[in-house]
Parts: C-alpha cells; sequence; structure tokens
C-alpha cells in the first residue's frame, strides 16, 4: 500500500481530516530514478554549530548523533533530518549515504543541501533534499539529538510517523492514521486513472471530475468488470 500511493491523492485525503500541514515543501530526489519512498521515520535534530564542538574528535564520536544515526537507525527506516533550512553546508555525503544503503535504510529527507552530489545521483537510494553544498554538515551546524519530535521543512515529524516520497514531493503521515490515510488514497488513485480513462476518452470533466452519484456507479460498474 504505501509502496504504490500517491503524495497528491495523501495530502487530498489528509485535507479531508483536517490536516493541511503534512507535506515537506520545497526538496525534490537527486536521483530521478529513484523518486520512490516510504518507511517510518528516524528523525536526527540539528542545531547551529558553535565553534569550539566542531572538531575531528567530535564529529568522529561514535556517540554524535549524526554517525550514531548511520549505525543504528533501523533498516526500512526513513531518516528526516530537521537543519532549520540551513543552506551552507551538506546534511550528508556520498561514504555516509553508502553505508546507510548498505544496512538497508530506505532512504533521507533533508530539509538542508547534500554534498557529493554527482555520487549520489549515481546511487540507487532515495534521497530528498533542497540542493547541493560543498561543505561538510559540521561547516555550519552540529546534530544534537535522534528519535525526538522534529520540524522538518516546517512539517513536525514524530519518531514512527510514516514517510511517503514520490516525484511530487514527501508526505509526512500520524503513525496512528497511517492506514487508513494510505488505504483511502490507494482508491483514490484507482478511481481517478479511471476517471482519467475517460477523459482521455472524449468525456466531459462534468459530473466526471469529481465523480457524481453515476460517475461513481459506473465505476463500481468498470471495477467489478476488472476482477
Amino acid at each position: 500500500m504505501y509502496a504504490q500511493v500517491t503524495t497528491a491523492s495523501l495530502t487530498a485525503q489528509l485535507i479531508k481530516r483536517g490536516m493541511r500541514t503534512r507535506a515537506i515543501p520545497n526538496i525534490a530526489p537527486i536521483n530521478p530514478a529513484t523518486p520512490r519512498l516510504w518507511g517510518p521515520a528516524y528523525t536526527l535534530r540539528y542545531i547551529p554549530m558553535r565553534e569550539d564542538l566542531g572538531t575531528g574528535a567530535s564529529m568522529a564520536s561514535p556517540e554524535n548523533p549524526q554517525r550514531k544515526a548511520i549505525e543504528v537507525a533501523p533498516a526500512g527506516h526513513v531518516i528526516v533530518a530537521d537543519t532549520h533550512g540551513m543552506d551552507t553546508s551538506g546534511t550528508f555525503g556520498d561514504i555516509l549515504v553508502a553505508r546507510l544503503r548498505v544496512r538497508g535504510v530506505a532512504g533521507i529527507v533533508s530539509d538542508g543541501p547534500m554534498r557529493d552530489i554527482a555520487e549520489l545521483r549515481k546511487m540507487d537510494f532515495p534521497v530528498f533534499t533542497t540542493g547541493n553544498a560543498a561543505p561538510p554538515s559540521y561547516g555550519s551546524m552540529i546534530a544534537v539529538d535522534a528519535q525526538v519530535p522534529i520540524g522538518c521543512g516546517g512539517v513536525a515529524v514524530f519518531p514512527g510517523d510514516i514517510v511517503i516520497g514520490d516525484p511530487d514531493g514527501v508526505v509526512i503521515l500520524p503513525s496512528a492514521i497511517a492506514e487508513d490515510v494510505a488505504r483511502d488514497a490507494v482508491e483514490q488513485d484507482r478511481i481517478e486513472a479511471y476517471i482519467r480513462q475517460r477523459i482521455e476518452n472524449g468525456d466531459s470533466i462534468v459530473g466526471v471530475y469529481p465523480p457524481n452519484e453515476k460517475t461513481q456507479a459506473e465505476y463500481r460498474e468498470w471495477l467489478q468488470g476488472k476482477g
């Protein structure tokens, strides 16, 4: 279900439930060939760098939240990074991403840029970000916490929330309602595929998009015929 549902339909279903703040703006996949992403969130929080903390020893410490996340984020989870939109250094680079890929982590979402973009574009691994930057993360920020509530691109993300990414962007589903929202969104995608077929065959959008009762009944008949 999560593997096929679109963020467009997810956001529509969330709006029906009164939730309009679940889509992270202004991010996109680095590699256009890896636009699908889904899994529970493993959160990582950064703050602006303080120079006395930006030492080699501090950055290399196994207890550094960023480095620890590389080794302990569970397989199938998505690392979601809150950089407060700092755009002068890269959240991750190709070596750290390679380690995540080998460990089975599902992908990364960051509201800041990444580095080693040319190498990341070659990887079969979903990385959603705002762009690129040459300096390493500790050039401007430091990871201070993990698995706590964060704000990624202005969107509240709690550990375990379901992260869905596709070419339209990334949506964060509250874990308590994720399955219900996704199930309804899959149905919306299905009926919209039927509607598009009708439109491409020459039908007017009137009464078809959005579907009135007659169109919905015709859709159900079409669906039964496919079964």
